[in-house]
């Protein structure tokens, strides 16, 4: 299985918006809030909509074929060109789109600084009027999703799922190394692993190819250890300083994860590579989206014998945790729409149609994958685990969005350049935290 979300490159390709974030550069005011345009259809449902997804995966794109082809079939005079790329290919063609002022209708973003950098450029509509949380179409979706869209008070995108990171972990393999129950902390998680490895287990299957795998962690250890006014102090490209040592903590605590629990060479390996080795019973563990959660069923090709053995947990906190230990790594993906789109209407309309039940619910039995819409998860149309995984998420107290996209493109970047570095050895938790810092302040200078 090859993952949705390779956001390794994502920093890179949102570093291109910043120069349209400062000039305003999709026709709006540049300064965060674009004019909103007409939302709601007058007459007749007619017209070309451009669609721009990142979901060209053979496992995913048919989903979103099936949805335009129903949505023409229902309105004749709609005509939809959608167009479905790679992940890095996204990244690629929306920074061309975004710089010649070409956006489509309607285009894929990934939550946190990565929207609201479209935000900042004018490039995404104000849909607060048709999406708000108090709206008839907001309601029926989860608050969290929404809010992951949302930028000083106004909402920008519609949430197409719902996505945890978790530790996925073999209950064959527990039962073998004496592990009753999931560890309480983070202190317990270190000594599993040594079980673990006595009965012969890889304790977490990583592979940290891109880099995106390695900041996952981070970003759940920097939400328990860093109180969460500090975070938000940080993650604000204006404010940001990552001064506080807690942030050293974090990495000292994932250095001390990656030696005790993980394989060898993970910078070398890819995510999908590591995976397989959980899947096929040599890993226990493998820190994993629930959006990858299929690959665990036999629909999804795990053999049975793994299919019928296997939970998830969260990553635990350490019994000394300052922050927020009910928080969730996670975020919903998402779907805005062009500021300067000429049929803003009927993208609005498409994307209720997109996100009616039916449509919802159809999305959670063939991909698998957790869907925002209140009432479409059931257990007739989603595996155990999964409908488990919702019900945890909705006692999460909120989720911490992923690093790499919720803080800036050159903060990003460093955590993922320098975060590579610890793991293979040249660089210090200090030393990484350093080059963050320096990160800020050149982030600070960039966003005036």
């Amino acid at each position: 299985m090859s993952t949705r979300l390779l956001r390794g490159g994502v920093a890179a390709a949102a570093a291109a918006l910043l120069a349209l974030a400062g000039c305003g550069g999709g026709g709006g005011n540049g300064s965060g809030s674009a004019p909103a345009p007409q939302l709601n259809l007058t007459g007749e449902k007619s017209g070309k909509l451009t669609i721009v997804t990142k979901f060209a995966d053979p496992q995913y794109a048919p989903y979103f074929v099936e949805i335009t082809k129903a949505y023409q079939a229902a309105n004749p005079k709609v005509t939809i060109d959608l167009q479905q790329v790679g992940d890095q290919p996204y990244k690629d063609k929306i920074r061309v789109l975004s710089a010649a002022n070409q956006l489509p209708d309607i285009y894929f973003s990934w939550a946190g600084d990565f929207a609201n950098k479209f935000v900042r450029a004018g490039l995404a509509a104000d849909l607060s009027s048709v999406i708000g949380p108090d709206t008839a179409w907001g309601k029926t979706f989860a608050p969290a999703s929404l809010k992951a869209f949302s930028d000083s008070g106004k909402y920008y995108g519609m949430p197409i799922d719902l996505d945890g990171k978790y530790l996925v972990y073999n209950k064959t393999a527990f039962a073998k190394a004496g592990i009753d129950n999931p560890p309480a902390t983070f202190e317990d998680l270190l000594t599993d692993c040594g079980k673990l490895k006595a009965a012969g287990y890889t304790p977490i299957a990583f592979g940290n190819q891109y880099g995106w795998p390695a900041i996952h962690f981070i970003t759940q250890l920097n939400a328990y250890d860093v109180p969460g006014d500090q975070l938000a102090k940080d993650y604000n490209p204006k404010t940001g300083a990552f001064t506080d040592q807690r942030y050293v903590t974090a990495l000292q605590q994932f250095k001390s994860l990656a030696d005790t629990c993980s394989n060898s060479g993970a910078n070398g390996l890819a995510h999908e590579a590591a995976q397989a080795n959980l899947v096929s019973g040599k890993a226990a563990m493998q820190y994993m989206e629930s959006l990858e959660f299929k690959v665990m069923t036999v629909a999804g090709g795990a053999p049975k014998e793994t299919a019928d053995n296997w939970s998830f947990m969260r990553l635990p906190p350490s019994s000394s945790a300052a922050g927020d230990t009910k928080a969730l790594t996670g975020a919903p993906d998402g779907f805005m729409v062009n500021a300067k789109s000429k049929q803003a209407a009927l993208a609005v309309d498409f994307l209720k149609f997109f996100s009616n039940q039916e449509n919802a619910s159809k999305m959670v039995k063939e991909l698998g994958w957790l869907s925002p819409v209140s009432g479409s998860v059931t257990n007739d149309n989603a595996f155990p685990q999964l409908v488990d995984t919702l019900k945890d998420m909705n006692e999460a107290s909120q989720f911490a969005i992923w690093l790499d996209t919720v803080t800036q493109a050159t903060v990003a970047d460093a955590y993922l350049s320098g975060v590579e570095g610890m793991l293979s050895g040249d660089k210090t938790p200090e030393q990484v935290m350093k080059g963050v810092q320096d990160a800020a302040a050149k982030a600070k200078k960039q966003v005036g």
